[in-house]
């Protein structure tokens, strides 16, 4: 059994199958027939919106820069048709949203009145009760602008998550996002003064020029507004983005550097009083919970709205086409603006009982938490040791388990953690890393 420590930075893996490894759906299967089945009582609504006043350097999001014209507005239009269309697929019978989040994109990249449609959309299409549930919503400095946000606090927003990534002016420069720490201290300031109950500041380390110090700067300049949660995120490179590749030879160096730093703010952030969640996200001690914490929804039931949103079934994951080259994003929109009838699933892949119980471990594995073994057994009859023997033989050679859990309970090591997005990929099934592979970038 090899016990080579592997490249630490290799799969951001937040959702499982990866949508790279999506095809399109042979005989377009109805939202009908596919939910029938399904339990309804404690779904997930996720609402996409593609929109960015600017494309970070690191972004391989769904998004595109701007909206000309009325693009906003044929936008929404398109939304309300896909909400109506997946309510009626729904069926009359125990649906109930259990949380909703808005992403992107940037959904405050809407204006106030368009903010009001999108939740409108949420409650009287969908008939998700934004003011009794978690509803989370993503926004930029630039538009985390008062207007706005008095808008989201009155229709219920527990969460506002400020992706801020650096407060060095020139880091941000050097991930290709203008922007200046003042106009970021307005917008926390904005946020502040909205009391939306919990507050998330994004910070990314592994920025060209970022050293230790600097990174303690921008860790110390979040800390002082006291948000209720910190992500931190490792910087990516991806094709078709604006930073491009970083050469092989920097590999190892830049692997070095992010571990130290991502290690450099987990203790920080420990030590000022955070609980550590999962590799990237770091709660308060005292903050209040939201929902399902780092998208760990291991039993499914999630609907998404929008061009760029999935939606999960037991056996079938769907969505629409991907892209990041920006003139196959605008086509996307495009297309999907003039779609007229949102009642079949386009793209997407099934998932069999393997790639279920591969699903349930790797996400419930990639918390601070650990997973409890009698709910997998609950869930799936047999044990994870069974199931996957090579995998965890593996990580435990590595140090990546904990020893010292409990008994009923398979943790992560604080190392296994640092080693997340390694450990993520290698519970890949064979035929989702074919899949993957075989994608092609667009």
């Amino acid at each position: 059994m090899s016990t080579t420590t592997p490249r630490p930075y290799q799969d951001y893996v937040y959702a499982y199958p990866h949508k790279t490894a999506y095809r399109g759906l042979e005989n377009r299967p109805s939202l009908r027939g596919l939910w029938a089945d399904e339990p309804k009582n404690a779904l997930s609504l996720y609402l996409h919106i593609p929109f960015c006043e600017v494309r970070c350097g690191f972004c391989n999001l769904f998004t595109r820069i701007g909206a000309p014209g009325e693009l906003t507005g044929r936008y929404l239009d398109a939304l309300d048709r896909q909400a109506t269309a997946v309510r009626d697929a729904l069926g009359d019978g125990g649906v109930h949203f259990a949380a909703a989040a808005f992403g992107g994109g940037t959904p405050t990249f809407l204006d106030p009145g368009e903010l009001e449609r999108l939740c409108d959309i949420a409650e009287k299409r969908m008939g998700a009760d934004l003011g009794a549930v978690p509803l989370s919503v993503e926004a930029s400095p630039a538009t985390a602008t008062p207007d706005r946000l008095t808008v989201l606090a009155a229709r219920g927003t527990t969460r506002l998550s400020l992706g801020v990534q650096s407060f060095v002016d020139s880091e941000a420069r050097a991930a290709v996002r203008p922007q200046r720490r003042a106009d970021v201290e307005t917008a926390l300031a904005a946020v502040r003064d909205a009391r939306i109950p919990v507050l998330n500041i994004d910070l990314i380390y592994g920025i060209e020029g970022q050293t230790a110090e600097t990174w303690r700067t921008s860790l110390d300049a979040a800390l002082a507004w006291r948000p209720e949660e910190l992500y931190l995120y490792p910087l990516y490179v991806r094709p078709l983005t604006g930073l491009g590749r970083l050469g092989a030879e920097a590999d190892a160096a830049w692997d070095t550097q992010r571990l130290r730093l991502y290690r450099q703010g987990r203790d920080h952030l420990l030590a000022h009083g955070y609980e550590q969640v999962s590799m990237r996200m770091f709660r308060r001690a005292d903050a209040p919970e939201q929902a399902a914490d780092d998208y760990a929804c291991q039993t499914d039931g999630m609907i998404g709205l929008g061009c760029g949103a999935r939606s999960y079934t037991s056996a079938l994951h769907y969505s629409f086409d991907y892209a990041v080259d920006m003139r196959e994003v605008r086509k996307i929109i495009d297309d999907y603006t003039a779609t007229g009838d949102f009642s079949r699933a386009e793209v997407g892949r099934y998932v069999d009982a393997d790639e279920a119980r591969r699903r349930h471990l790797l996400q419930s594995l990639l918390q601070a938490g650990g997973m409890r073994l009698t709910d997998y057994a609950e869930r799936f009859g047999t044990a994870p040791a069974d199931d996957f023997p090579a995998e965890l033989g593996r990580f435990a050679a590595r140090g990546w388990l904990d020893d010292g859990a409990p008994k009923d309970l398979l943790r992560l090591s604080a190392d296994g953690l640092a080693y997340s997005d390694a450990l993520g990929p290698e519970l890949f099934s064979d035929s989702v890393r074919a899949a993957m592979a075989a994608y092609e970038p667009k």
